[in-house]
């Protein structure tokens, strides 16, 4: 009964609002995977100092690309989380 009343009710929160976190956040994943994936090339052919630098630059870029995930995972999972039991 108590799923009824909750699809029952009108979310406060635009759909479309949240169809734009949940793109935002697939986004960011992406670009995540993608920054893990090239840091991962990187780290299997370093034979020399400059590789190492380009291998330690791609470790920056993936974990400023894995906090961008996070951030737009917890934006995404707020919404409801505020529209339904206010938290």
């Amino acid at each position: 009964m108590l799923a009824r009343w909750r699809t029952a009710q009108p979310m406060g929160i635009d759909r479309t609002e949240l169809d734009r976190m949940q793109s935002s956040y697939k986004t960011a994943v992406n670009e995540w995977i993608n920054a893990i994936r090239s840091e991962e090339a990187l780290a299997s052919e370093i034979h020399e100092v400059a590789e190492v630098d380009k291998w330690e630059e791609a470790a920056d870029r993936e974990e400023e690309a894995r906090s961008k995930a996070k951030d737009a995972k917890a934006a995404y999972e707020s919404a409801p989380r505020q529209e339904f039991f206010n938290f």
